[in-house]
C-alpha cells in the first residue's frame, strides 16, 4: 500500500477547530487513506457510508443536532461521512454538528464537488479545511518506493495512469480501468438531471480525449458530436470538472492584441482514464499521440504537486492568432514560469513576442531528462 502524501496534512489538522473535506475521484483512494487514519488517531470513531442505501435515508431524515448526534453517537470523537455529496443540505448539516458539537471531529468525504448535486446550501466559511486527492503522484511513489522504480514505470503510468487499483494489479490494468469507468467514472455525474445521455457523454469525453493539448471551442465540439448544442456542451464540461474527470486550462491574455483571449484547453486528471475513453493501451513507440499523453501527464503531475505542497499559482496556456504557443504557464508573485514539453531533447525557441510582451518571466522546456525537477522534489 502507497502512503499518500495528504495522510499526515489530514491527521495534523484533526482537532483543530474546522470540518476537514476530503474531495476526489471515486477509487482514487480516499477510503483507504482514511481507514489508516483511524488507526493512527487511536480515537473512537464512526464511519457512515452515504452509498449504503439505509444510511443516506438516515443521513437525510436527521434535521436537528439531538437527530444528528444520535447518528454519529456522543461516545465518538471522530466522525467521518463518505460520500457526503449525496447528503441532502449537507452543508448544513456539517456546520449544525460543527457548531453544537466541536470536540467531535468530523470528516465529509466526496467524489464530486458538493455543488454539483446542489448540496451545499449552506456555506461553510471559516469552517472547513479542504484536502484534494488525486490519483497516486510520481512523487508518492519515488517517497514508498525511490526514483529510479518511479523513472521504470514512466511508460506504465502514461498508458494505464495511477489509480491505486492500476498500480496495484500490474498485469491487469485494462481490466481494472474498464471496471473502473464503466461502474463507477460516472456515477455521480449520471445522478444528476438532464445528464442522463450516456452516449453524449462518452462522445464528449471521446472527442475531449482526441484534443489533449489543443485548444478546445464549445461549437466546435457540438457540431463533431452531433444532436448537442454548444451550450449543453459547456454545462456537460462544467458537470464533468466537479466530478474530477476533466480540468481546464485557460489562456493567458494581457498584453498583446492578437492574444487568444478566452481559449481553453481541457486535461485528464488520469492518462489511464483519458486512454481507455478512446481504447486506445498501444505502448508509447506505436503511438501518434505520444506528444499528448506526455503533455497531459506532466500537466496532471504538476497539479498534484502544486496542491499537495499548497503552492496556488495561477495556471494558463499562451497562444496567438497567428499559431505562436506555449504549453503551460505558471504565475507566481508577479513572475511568468513558461515551459514547453517535449517526449524528447531537442532545441526549442520560444516565442519572441511572448518574451517582449512578458519581460519578467522564466523560460524551461521539460523533457525525458530533466522531468523529475518539474513534478517532484528532486
Amino acid at each position: 500500500m502507497i502512503k499518500r502524501k495528504l495522510q499526515n496534512q489530514i491527521k495534523n489538522q484533526c482537532f483543530k477547530g474546522k470540518i476537514i473535506l476530503l474531495l476526489g475521484a471515486r477509487q482514487v483512494g480516499k477510503t483507504t487513506l482514511l481507514k489508516q487514519l483511524i488507526k493512527e488517531i487511536d480515537e473512537p470513531a464512526i464511519w457512515l457510508n452515504a452509498d449504503e442505501a439505509d444510511i443516506l435515508q438516515e443521513l437525510n431524515s436527521a434535521v436537528t443536532s439531538t437527530q444528528l448526534l444520535h447518528l454519529v453517537g456522543s461516545q465518538n470523537k471522530l466522525a467521518i461521512i463518505d460520500e457526503a455529496q449525496q447528503v441532502n443540505e449537507i452543508g448544513k448539516k456539517l456546520k449544525l454538528l460543527h457548531d453544537t458539537f466541536p470536540e467531535i471531529q468530523i470528516i465529509a468525504t466526496g467524489s464530486s464537488s458538493f455543488d454539483l448535486l446542489n448540496r451545499m446550501s449552506e456555506p461553510l466559511t471559516g469552517r472547513k479545511r479542504t484536502f484534494h486527492l488525486y490519483p497516486i503522484s510520481f512523487q508518492e511513489v519515488v517517497d514508498n518506493t525511490n526514483l529510479l522504480e518511479a523513472k521504470r514505470t514512466l511508460e506504465q503510468r502514461m498508458i494505464w495512469g495511477s489509480y491505486p487499483e492500476v498500480v496495484n494489479n500490474p498485469g491487469h490494468e485494462k481490466e481494472v480501468l474498464i471496471e473502473l469507468s464503466q461502474s463507477y467514472l460516472y456515477k455521480d455525474v449520471l445522478m444528476l438531471e438532464g445528464i442522463r445521455k450516456t452516449t453524449l457523454l462518452e462522445k464528449l469525453l471521446q472527442a475531449l480525449a482526441f484534443q489533449v493539448g489543443g485548444e478546445v471551442k464549445y461549437n466546435e465540439l457540438a457540431n463533431a458530436i452531433g444532436n448537442i448544442s454548444a451550450v449543453t456542451v459547456e454545462k456537460y464540461l462544467e458537470v464533468l470538472e466537479k466530478a474530477f474527470i476533466i480540468f481546464k486550462l485557460p489562456a493567458l491574455s494581457r498584453n498583446m492584441r492578437n492574444e487568444i483571449k478566452k481559449g481553453k484547453k481541457y486535461y485528464f486528471y488520469d492518462n489511464g482514464i483519458r486512454n481507455v475513453i478512446i481504447s486506445n493501451y498501444a505502448p508509447l513507440e506505436m503511438r501518434m499521440d505520444k506528444g499528448a499523453l506526455w503533455e497531459n501527464f506532466l500537466i496532471a503531475e504538476r497539479m498534484k504537486q502544486n496542491q499537495y505542497k499548497s503552492h496556488t499559482p495561477n495556471v494558463y496556456f499562451w497562444r496567438t492568432h497567428d499559431q505562436a504557443e506555449i504549453d503551460y504557464i505558471e504565475e507566481y508573485d508577479g513572475t511568468l514560469s513558461a515551459f514547453e514539453f517535449k517526449w524528447n531533447k531537442i532545441n526549442v525557441t520560444f516565442p519572441a513576442s511572448f518574451q517582449t510582451a512578458y519581460p519578467n518571466h522564466k523560460l524551461q522546456v521539460v523533457n525525458r531528462e530533466n522531468y523529475t525537477s518539474f513534478i517532484g522534489d528532486f
